[in-house]
């Protein structure tokens, strides 16, 4: 955590938003800001969740690729560790003391093996997926000539349609192949469907998990018929950990979004068909943006354009306000209806962004606020790591 002492070279404005101690009205904008009781409560709420479904939680770092939001999931949470889907990303968190990380994707380039095969000299248990049976070997050769070991989870594809193998008996074969070639260790199956998180119907969210976990099921009984056990069997995110907690076969969550919240997963409706932003989980992350101008009577232009966030999943949502809207960005600009006239120039406004993950990696600093005074500013360790 950074302190005032830790700023003493660094200006406001140019490098950095703000501040521990200043005003939360007095952030630079545009800025990430995080209610910090909120997401801690977030934070603790998944890991006491995790905890009483004897589930482990593995934390998705790649939505916020911040070494001291994992420490707070480990801590607070307690998280067993992480996940990312970079080597570079896994590299910022085990360089910044986690020491259990999983790269929840294929690594297939040479010099991204050498360097994965290096990470456990840092101190940190190394995961990666594997769906490929020519994967095996040059894992295997990249952690015997760093001494080390890479732990290997099948991937199978459960909906998505993109990594993975879709049969038993192919994870089987691979998981043999793995347990069977030095340096090297199976650790079990990797199964997240990302796309049905998304859904907003928990009804169809639920077929859709049931899919993944009968095919897991399947795997996980043959594997055991053939001697090999599963340490980790991961899956699960914001939309649907609560099926797979109930599976009776996945024992890792890998919820990430949950800490945060963004507006399209505040859109997805709960077993009551509730909004899951409203009672299950809060708003912990927001882009505060100023009025720089309202020279047009029914609309406001805020400094918070396409530069500050990501409209992939759509436009930010303004928080608390139903009188006003965010409607349209350009490079540098957003357009507010403000069809009252309520804003003024240099008014702050907090919106929920669309997606978290990419927007977050658009920012160099996490700015904490708890009542109404910065806390704290964190970097975002692994931004731009994307390689």
């Amino acid at each position: 955590m950074k302190d005032m002492a830790q700023f003493a070279d660094y200006e406001v404005g140019f490098d950095i938003p703000a501040k521990p101690g200043m005003k939360a009205a007095d952030v630079q904008t545009p800025a990430l800001v995080l209610d910090l009781d909120a997401l801690e409560r977030n934070i603790k709420k998944m890991g006491d969740y995790a905890k009483a479904h004897g589930m482990r939680h593995r934390v998705h770092g790649k939505m916020h690729k911040s070494v001291d939001v994992a420490h707070l999931q480990v801590e607070l949470g307690g998280a067993c560790g992480v996940c990312c889907q970079k080597v570079s990303e896994a590299e910022v968190f085990a360089r910044g003391g986690i020491k259990d990380v999983l790269v929840s994707n294929q690594v297939r380039d040479p010099q991204k093996i050498d360097r994965l095969a290096r990470m456990p000299k840092l101190g940190a248990r190394t995961i990666c997926c594997v769906d490929d049976l020519d994967n095996i070997a040059d894992l295997s050769a990249a952690a015997e000539k760093h001494g080390t070991q890479i732990e290997c989870l099948v991937e199978i594809d459960c909906g998505a349609g993109r990594c993975g193998v879709t049969t038993t008996p192919a994870v089987v074969e691979i998981a043999k192949a793995i347990d069977a070639t030095p340096g090297l260790k199976f650790a079990g199956l990797q199964a997240y469907q990302g796309a049905m998180q998304h859904l907003d119907s928990y009804d169809e969210r639920k077929a859709k998990t049931q899919i993944a976990i009968d095919m897991v099921q399947d795997a996980v009984d043959t594997l055991k018929a053939e001697g090999l056990a599963c340490d980790i069997v991961g899956g699960g995110g914001t939309g649907s950990y609560y099926f797979e907690s109930n599976s009776n076969v996945f024992n890792e969550l890998q919820c990430g979004s949950y800490a945060f919240m963004d507006a399209d997963y505040g859109r997805i409706l709960d077993e009551n068909g509730n909004r899951i932003d409203r009672g299950e989980w809060e708003n912990a992350l927001f882009i505060l943006t100023s009025v720089m101008s309202h020279a047009k009577a029914d609309k406001a232009i805020v400094d918070a354009g396409l530069k500050a966030q990501s409209v992939d999943s759509g436009l930010p949502v303004i928080f608390g306000r139903a009188d006003v809207e965010y409607v349209k960005c350009s490079d540098e600009h957003g357009v507010v209806k403000d069809p009252q006239g309520v804003l003024k120039v240099n008014d702050k406004l907090h919106l929920v962004p669309g997606h978290c993950d990419p927007t977050c990696n658009v920012h160099d600093w996490y700015v904490g606020v708890r009542n109404g005074v910065v806390e704290t500013v964190w970097p975002v360790s692994a931004r731009g790591r994307a390689y």
